[in-house]
């Protein structure tokens, strides 16, 4: 059988690692359109063993015959420009319809829109295929045990710590004394199940929690009542001017002593003693001349201070709201917080990272040296606290309190600024969980042993294989660790005459193998959720299953392959 063939478009440190991906796995022929071979990765790629080059500005039907896509078994649109690579893709299928494309897009709602208008297309977001990579690190777990899907994500959890309304389907029974039964036939039967994550449930835990589940909450409660009253009282401190604190100080201490001092001259209790001073202070008495010097000079003391506090008090409340602006202008924490995860960078990737660790229930605070990158608006959308500045700088991660962080990704596009931003935050805190996101593959590895920085991740070599898989047509889109074993996320279409066609949802499951959980009828735009097994399947239908190997290829197979006659 003669080797694959297929055309890369792009230059960058995704393109190489999918290149070298294809040849280095699947022993592929691969041709690559860039712009010029001398830039960007350019020369790293024409190193690759028997890659061919072809030079072009312009993806159109000249460059296409160039790279003689006519014979290639795919294509891949891996430049960093949504609409470039939807351009492309309209034009290498008016030349090819039937060739398989694979679309480089980091907005998926348009690129799930789009995938329509082509017969055979995978859109896919390197940036959503390493995002769950990169939490999973940064929570400190061997690999990850949730997925980002369009609109939402999902986790595997204890049935016992979810909402019934969350859970999506029972993945795995692990009561008894063997390994775990996956996709048992009686979905009851299922401790660990399939949820949706949102904010209200809290944090999502990792399965390697073996804390009891009761015990788990009261913790994560007084913890987090702790957290808060800690963080109001510390949020009310910093949003007051130190000059104002040393007046109330001040004022404070008077009227203490004007308390006192009349408990003591008049021989009456504290509490009496309160009420004649706070009405002194109010200045709602007349003086009396025959009482004694120590009485005379409190009340004088003390209605003094009390003409001072209204002032002070107003003057502390206005330098408080105003400092909570300039804060929130300016880029500062408005409330101190802990036990909370850092994230600088949000281009592509640190965008999708604050949208699921907000969606797993953590505290997230973000880093960005613009108001215009990417991710600020949606920082701002899902109330994440936003600093903006320069996070190689020790001032910028204290203002994100790194020192009571339980970890940090550096996910800039700037390897040195990743790395400067990592070595000050271990110097702030020695042991810190330090999540690195470096272009350079090998870089990486070098700085994991030269700096004992354990977590170094390239992005492009975290994405690869996922886009490489796509072009040879495995609609595999996600993957769920479930103590030790993996079940795979997949995308089937059905095929007009397949043996799924024309039957029910229920003629899909296989126990043990295969499960849908959403179905995506030929002209819906969003899925339904655990459809009933009772529902028929038409051709041009999309499944969602979650599936472990063998069940995903024999899916695969019954729904292309043309059913036989009877």
């Amino acid at each position: 059988m003669p080797p694959p063939r297929f055309v890369v478009c792009g230059d960058d440190p995704l393109a190489h690692d999918l290149v070298d991906e294809l040849i280095s796995r699947y022993d592929a022929q691969v041709t690559v359109i860039l712009p010029d071979r001398d830039r960007n990765y350019g020369p790293q790629l024409a190193t690759l063993p028997g890659v061919r080059i072809v030079e072009a500005d312009r993806l159109d039907a000249d460059t296409f015959r160039a790279a003689k896509l006519g014979r290639a078994s795919g294509l891949a649109l891996v430049r960093q420009d949504d609409v470039d690579n939807i351009h492309a893709a309209l034009r290498a299928q008016e030349q090819h319809p039937r060739l398989r494309l694979v679309i480089r897009m980091f907005n998926m709602n348009l690129g799930y829109g789009v995938r329509r208008l082509f017969r055979d297309c995978a859109v896919l977001s390197d940036a959503q295929m390493a995002a769950p990579e990169l939490v999973a690190a940064a929570l400190g777990e061997v690999a990850p045990h949730f997925v980002r899907l369009p609109g939402r994500t999902l986790y595997v959890a204890r049935r016992s710590d979810v909402h019934q309304r969350d859970v999506i389907c029972g993945i795995a029974a692990t009561t008894g004394n063997g390994p775990p039964a996956l996709l048992p036939e009686r979905d009851v039967d299922a401790d660990l199940v399939l949820a949706v994550a949102n904010r209200r449930s809290g944090p999502v835990r990792s399965l390697d929690d073996d804390q009891p589940v009761p015990a788990a909450r009261r913790h994560r409660g007084r913890a987090r009542r702790r957290r808060r009253w800690l963080a109001l009282s510390r949020a009310l401190i910093s949003l007051v001017d130190s000059k104002l604190e040393i007046a109330v100080l001040i004022l404070a201490a008077i009227f203490i002593t004007g308390v006192v001092a009349i408990a003591l001259d008049d021989h009456v209790s504290l509490l009496q003693a309160l009420y004649e001073t706070v009405i002194t202070a109010a200045d709602a008495g007349e003086p009396n001349v025959e009482a004694g010097v120590v009485r005379q000079l409190t009340h004088a003391v003390v209605a003094v201070a009390g003409l001072a506090m209204v002032p002070v008090l107003t003057a502390t409340v206005v330098n408080a709201a105003v400092n909570a602006r300039l804060a929130a202008v300016a880029g500062r924490l408005r409330t101190p917080i802990s036990g909370h995860v850092v994230v600088i960078g949000l281009g592509n990737v640190g965008t999708r990272v604050i949208r699921l660790l907000h969606e797993l229930g953590h505290d997230v605070v973000a880093i960005d040296m613009s108001e215009t990158s990417r991710g600020v608006q949606l920082a701002r959308e899902l109330d994440i606290p936003l600093i903006i500045g320069d996070a190689s700088r020790e001032e910028t991660l204290r203002q994100a309190s790194v020192r009571t962080c339980q970890a940090l990704l550096a996910l800039s596009t700037s390897d040195v600024a990743n790395l400067e931003a990592a070595l000050h935050a271990r110097t702030l805190r020695p042991g810190l969980q330090v999540v690195m996101r470096l272009f350079d593959g090998d870089f990486a590895s070098r700085v994991e042993q030269a700096f004992d920085i354990p977590i170094s991740r390239s992005v492009s070599s975290l994405a690869a294989p996922a886009f490489a898989a796509a072009l040879l047509e495995r609609e595999v889109i996600g993957t769920i660790a479930v103590h030790r074993r993996v079940l795979l996320i997949a995308e089937i279409p059905v095929t007009a005459g397949s043996a799924l066609d024309g039957g029910q949802l229920a003629d899909v499951t296989e126990v043990g193998r295969v499960r849908v959980i959403a179905q995506t009828g030929p002209d819906e735009h969003s899925p339904t959720w655990t459809p009933p097994p009772s529902r028929m399947v038409r051709a041009g239908d999309r499944l969602l299953v979650i599936a472990n190997r063998t069940g995903l290829s024999r899916l695969l197979a019954r729904s292309s392959t043309p059913a036989p006659p009877t």
